[in-house]
């Protein structure tokens, strides 16, 4: 049956985090007690005032088709958000909601993208980055950094890799998987690179702007020159604890947004009519409002720092935002571990799913090969379980 189906999807990989995470699920079932720390979803309820928001969505009928880059008054309070938070000036020509940012990236791949094209993707990166920019036919151009330098592309990586062909730079900060977060000294040094090159454009994944342990986000597109060339990525999944409800959004040169409304108006046409509606209130509330859910994940981040330490052969860094650690497990490779060799970094995390009853990620399924990724988007209870079993097996 596979001849049938079309090259597209038979060279497409698939997601490494939802084929963990359906793994451990079907182990769940089997009776197996898994932890798991595959996926990248709050654990947290989302906040009442939101709840409320859908609920008075649905008696007020909001049940027909939405307009296909979004309601009006929810881009006006993207625009604001965008003005509060990122000191950015977007209007409503140059904001598109999407469902999900997995499908606002998809957009403007397939908007942007000729074939051959290449897309620089400092790795690690985003697990879906790549094969996006495939299936848009451009060609993903890693670069290779280490947790030596956080995980993070420097200037001369960057100055490195371009070619007569390179057409974008897609990176997210805060980072997945590594939790990483470019200060702006750092994104300044990378735009100073992108200047000598105007036909280059980015894409700044923006989703967990506001998990992030420093306190100072930058967008790129706040960066001298950055804006006219720069889609700013975002949604409410990670902050806002709304993985489920499936809404995304960007801003962008108004060229490259009537663009992906022209191209979603013929894959999906408008986002989840009852979720824009609970968005708005999301936005337009305080982030003081989710508040707790990022000090939870600080405390977290600071448990498992703490409890990884105490194994021998892990190596970390401190990651500074988002909820993983991204430790590099190389060490290992070569070892036999109660009759299970290790090679490499999917080995490793094999080995934790079935010895431990612990599912996380292999680190190659980012772009790096000596690391697995790690999600603390999980209880304090379950954190300290699963470091305590993966402890006992290694």
């Amino acid at each position: 049956m596979k001849n049938h189906l079309s090259d597209r999807i038979n060279s497409m990989s698939t997601s490494a985090t939802l084929a963990m995470a359906a793994k451990a699920r079907e182990l769940k079932n089997e009776g197996k007690d898994i932890i798991g720390l595959s996926l990248g979803e709050p654990d947290f309820n989302i906040p009442e005032f939101i709840k409320e928001a859908a609920k008075e969505a649905i008696d007020q009928n909001y049940s027909s088709y939405s307009p296909v880059d979004g309601y009006a008054d929810l881009k006006e309070a993207i625009a604001n958000k965008f003005k509060r938070d990122n000191g950015l000036t977007y209007g409503p020509s140059q904001i598109v909601v999407s469902t999900g940012a997995k499908q606002s990236l998809a957009n403007v791949a397939m908007v942007m993208l000729n074939h051959g094209d290449e897309v620089i993707l400092p790795a690690p990166y985003w697990v879906s980055y790549s094969d996006i920019v495939k299936l848009a036919e451009g060609v993903p151009v890693e670069v290779p950094t280490s947790i030596d330098t956080d995980f993070k592309m420097t200037p001369a990586q960057l100055e490195n890799a371009i070619t007569p062909k390179t057409k974008m730079i897609w990176f997210s900060s805060p980072c997945n998987p590594s939790g990483s977060v470019y200060s702006k000294e750092e994104l300044e040094g990378l735009a100073a690179v992108l200047r000598k090159h105007p036909n280059i454009f980015i894409v700044s994944d923006e989703i967990y702007e506001h998990i992030n342990f420093k306190g100072n986000h930058v967008s790129i597109a706040n960066v001298e020159g950055m804006y006219d060339r720069t889609v700013t990525v975002n949604g409410v999944s990670k902050a806002f604890a709304m993985t489920g409800w499936r809404i995304g959004y960007i801003g962008a040169p108004e060229w490259i947004a009537k663009a992906c409304n022209k191209f979603q108006g013929q894959i999906t046409s408008g986002a989840n009519a009852i979720a824009q509606r609970a968005t708005i209130a999301a936005l337009n509330a305080p982030v003081s409002s989710i508040k707790f859910m990022i000090d939870e994940f600080h405390k977290r981040r600071d448990i498992v720092l703490e409890l990884l330490g105490e194994i021998e052969g892990f190596n970390l860094n401190v990651p500074e935002g988002a909820f993983y650690v991204f430790p590099d497990i190389s060490s290992f490779f070569g070892k036999t571990l109660n009759g299970t060799t290790i090679n490499n970094a999917s080995d490793f995390s094999l080995y934790l799913l079935e010895k431990a009853n612990v599912a996380t990620v292999t680190g190659e399924a980012f772009g790096n090969e000596n690391c697995i990724r790690i999600s603390y988007a999980a209880s304090e209870k379950e954190l300290r379980e699963a470091i305590a079993r993966i402890k006992a097996v290694l």
